[in-house]
């Protein structure tokens, strides 16, 4: 393809991706108020409590801009199958074979874990907030900005989201020849301390139940990467060892380390 016929490709497929996120906020927007609502749910909760807490719009247009945003981040989600296919579509032709095969695992392996865990963030933030809010005084007022607070919940999604998806980053580092599996799995005391730290950090809350409801998934996703990418080092090496005895040749230094 010429570049011209690349542009006239990448033109049609950001089209069809746009009508998708466009039709996907009119649901979005449907669905917007029961979002916030709960959303809305831990700060409530704190002044069931007897505290005074709630969410204050700082401008007249602030209730529009925040169910806006709502709308746009579940345009975002449920229109993800119709642009990650757009975005496929577009790459595809100029890859491999053995590339395409990669690219699908990748994908298909990829997007359910950070929804997965986007998920998890889901279910665990109205701890954190509890936790967080209660550092102020109880005769002190807390007044929040709904926008800060939202941009605050969908963070912490984005990050654990991230989180469950560092596995597979793992996998591709290791079927690109970067990483050994071996070494993936000698590192298994550093990784579990780093997922305990992010944890920690992502789900301060009182209990420890939230913390390990998010550390357990994501250790047990580390350890699996690391048996696949052991699996396949065997794999390589022995079609490696099998090339160069075809040649009369021996592995150097007993193998790869």
């Amino acid at each position: 393809m010429s570049l011209g016929d690349h542009l006239v490709e990448f033109r049609k497929r950001l089209m069809i991706a746009g009508i998708a996120i466009v039709l996907g906020m009119v649901v979005g927007w449907l669905l917007s108020d029961y979002v916030w609502d709960m959303l809305r749910g831990p700060i409530e909760r704190i002044a069931k409590e007897g505290r005074n807490a709630q969410l204050a719009y700082q401008d007249v247009s602030g209730a529009f801009d925040l169910k806006l945003q709502i709308a746009f981040f579940i345009a975002v989600i449920i229109s993800s199958p119709v642009w990650l296919y757009q975005i496929w579509a577009f790459l595809a032709p100029g890859l491999t074979g053995k590339e395409k095969r990669w690219g699908v695992a990748f994908i298909g392996t990829a997007v359910p874990l950070f929804l997965l865990g986007a998920y998890a963030g889901w279910v665990v933030f109205p701890n954190i907030v509890h936790l967080l809010t209660s550092f102020a005084p109880p005769e002190d007022a807390q007044f929040m900005d709904p926008r800060k607070y939202l941009d605050f919940v969908l963070k912490l999604m984005l990050a654990i989201g991230v989180g469950f998806v560092l596995p597979v980053f793992l996998v591709l580092l290791n079927f690109i020849g970067v990483l050994r599996g071996r070494s993936i799995l000698r590192s298994w005391r550093i990784a579990i301390l780093c997922i305990m730290v992010f944890t920690a950090l992502a789900t301060p809350a009182a209990d420890v139940m939230s913390m390990f409801l998010l550390a357990i998934p994501m250790v047990v996703l580390y350890l699996g990467a690391g048996f696949i990418a052991v699996l396949h080092d065997r794999r390589v090496d022995r079609r490696r060892a099998a090339e160069l005895a075809e040649y009369g040749l021996d592995e150097p230094n007993g193998g790869i380390a």
